[in-house]
């Protein structure tokens, strides 16, 4: 039995945010969830997968975050109790119908779980969703803790029921990545099958009706506040008569509580933590402020309660000072720290602080950087230096796009001129082929070609661009820990009931006439294959096959061969500066392949000029 399927109540389990969130949904009863993988959001998404195999829980791992939102939209209308999983990227792609369903609302819970990413350790922005709430008009929980996290998720459902609108509950990676102990609740009995009861003047938008549901949508975000203003997840703590006032949310709140601690600045000082962040309780606010000489706002990411407070604070006549993003204090970049926060409280109140003396590290070595780098034996690796090799001569901007392949932009393979977000490398292609005379090569993973990548590929074939295209078939979404896409064969995951959708098939029907499927590790063949690809007039696209290494390891489809670098070895160092692949090492001089990474790609192999390179026996 999954390990998030206890029955016993006030056991205590040790669970990553992202596992305590999912137990917040079971016991809630959640009967439906949808997701697109996105970390920092993957492990929930995992969990659910993983439960709805021992469970009547509907799950699915949809095309993109725009189709998980609104198969999870249809659920939630029909009865069930629904969860709609992202990462905060995953939101701007579900923004339209999001926009919309907020008009609808929905008649069981649905509760959006959107992921942020402060300082972008798996992402290309960092982007602050609360505004995402306040453009839709939905409320928003934010949780300080993996014990809250799983709290909230419930609260979560049973406000949704109560407004009959979505909730958007949103974390930051560290919630989802904090490992804590979380005391289960009962697991409420879920409803799995629903009725959808037709009523056109409140399910169908057309102007008239959009209308009448904007109405109620703002009579419900007034409930909302009203919520949000008694809410046990919106509380102060401290000295009620203090005059030095803090205001936080999320992690930022423990950060606060240790830092006053740590200041001695518990009688002079309170904290209002908000965990109901929209609407924002303007009373609460407006009763906290008073009394005190100066507030201060801690929110990692935009200043979302920072504009508010001083907006409610003008209405009350309210004239201290409040500040919270501001050169001497906090930045709109990156995550927080405990010392971080210590030393602004420290700054603002004008307080001393007396941080601990870091460690001595005078005569010590610089810890090696280690920069991101495709595995041993991936697939990638190959395909970008045949291209390049293709290519020789040529002027090229290789478009690429959101997966591990991003990392193709580092020397030595150096083919990722632009990303901007999933499925761009197709559609930036078609631009970069008609605003220049540069050859245009662009990129995409089979996942992320499935999510938004067809679309730019029938604007190419119906605008007649030139350039080339090539899917990276790895046969798997591999970055975010390998989750099933349209393109996999299930059933090597042991699983029945699951189409597969052709790539090559595909792009055929779209009217591509030039499709050239290559096997990256047999070298030579893809570098002619590939040529001919890129002497095409038009839109020519290469399929590049070949399973994700970790992938195929895990489902004990790849039998390691180490290779090994033999006497014949002349020191060219081709292997390393063509390719790079971290197999590689350089001992007392000499070039070595370590055995116990190697996979037996033999792709150095192919492209050692005194073929030194051979299988270990």
């Amino acid at each position: 039995m999954h390990k998030l399927l206890s029955e016993k109540a006030g056991e205590e389990i040790l669970l990553l945010g992202n596992e305590a969130i999912a137990r917040g949904a079971i016991e809630a009863g959640v009967a439906f969830a949808t997701t697109y993988p996105g970390t920092p959001s993957s492990e929930l998404s995992l969990n659910l997968f993983q439960v709805s195999q021992e469970t009547d829980l509907y799950f699915e791992y949809s095309t993109n975050e725009k189709v998980a939102m609104e198969v999870a939209a249809a659920a939630a209308n029909s009865g069930l109790r629904t969860m709609c999983i992202m990462k905060h990227v995953g939101l701007n792609v579900a923004a339209d119908p999001l926009m919309t369903l907020a008009y609808i609302g929905v008649k069981a819970g649905m509760v959006i779980l959107s992921a942020d990413d402060p300082y972008m350790f798996s992402s290309q922005n960092e982007q602050d969703n609360r505004y995402y709430g306040k453009m839709a008009g939905l409320p928003v929980l934010e949780p300080s803790s993996v014990h809250e996290a799983k709290d909230m998720t419930i609260a979560a459902f049973e406000l949704s029921e109560k407004l009959q609108e979505p909730v958007i509950l949103r974390t930051t990676t560290r919630i989802n990545h904090s490992s804590a102990t979380i005391t289960t609740g009962e697991i409420a009995r879920s409803k799995t099958k629903g009725y959808f009861e037709k009523n056109p003047m409140s399910y169908v938008t057309v102007p008239a009706v959009s209308r009448t549901l904007h109405v109620k949508l703002l009579e419900n975000l007034k409930k909302a506040a009203n919520f949000s203003e008694s809410s046990e997840y919106n509380f102060i703590n401290g000295n009620d008569n203090a005059s030095y006032g803090i205001i936080c949310n999320g992690v930022s709140f423990l950060y606060a509580s240790d830092a006053v601690k740590d200041l001695g600045l518990e009688e002079n000082s309170k904290i209002l933590r908000i965990g109901f962040s929209n609407p924002m309780p303007s009373d609460l606010i407006k009763s906290f402020a008073k009394g005190c000489q100066k507030i201060l706002i801690i929110e990692e990411g935009e200043p979302f309660m920072e504009e508010a407070v001083k907006a409610f604070a003008q209405e009350a006549g309210i004239t201290i000072p409040i500040k919270g993003k501001d050169e001497g204090l906090f930045s709109r970049l990156y995550e927080f720290d405990p010392a971080m926060v210590r030393r602004n409280i420290a700054a603002f109140f004008g307080l001393p602080c007396n941080s601990k003396t870091p460690v001595d590290t005078k005569g010590l070595p610089d810890i090696p950087q280690r920069p991101p780098n495709l595995c041993s034996g991936c697939s990638h690796r190959a395909t970008f230096y045949e291209i390049k090799k293709a290519a020789e001569g040529m002027d090229v901007v290789y478009p690429s796009d959101i997966g591990c392949y991003t990392l193709g932009f580092l020397p030595p393979l150096s083919t990722g001129d632009f990303v901007l977000c999933m499925g761009a490398s197709v559609s930036s292609a078609c631009g970069f082929s008609r605003a220049t005379d540069q050859k245009v090569v662009s990129f995409i993973g089979d996942s992320t070609f499935f999510h938004s990548g067809i679309t730019g590929l029938v604007n190419a074939v119906f605008n007649n661009h030139n350039f080339t295209l090539v899917i990276l078939d790895n046969g798997i979404t591999a970055m975010t820990g390998h989750q099933p896409n349209p393109g996999v064969d299930m059933t090597q995951m042991n699983f029945e009931g699951y189409n597969r959708i052709s790539i090559e098939k595909l792009v055929r029907s779209l009217g591509v006439e030039h499709v050239t499927i290559i096997k990256p590790f047999k070298v030579k063949k893809s570098i002619a294959a590939v040529k001919e690809a890129l002497a095409f007039k038009g839109v020519s696209v290469i399929i590049s096959q070949e399973p994700c290494a970790l992938f195929a390891k895990s489902i004990k489809a790849l039998k390691p061969r180490p290779f090994h670098v033999t006497s014949k070895c002349l020191d060219h160092r081709d292997c390393i500066d063509q390719i790079a692949c971290p197999s590689f090492f350089i001992d007392n001089g000499r070039v070595k392949i370590d055995a116990n990474t190697c996979v037996g790609c033999a792709v150095c192999a192919q492209l050692c000029p005194e073929n030194a390179i051979m299988p270990l026996k």
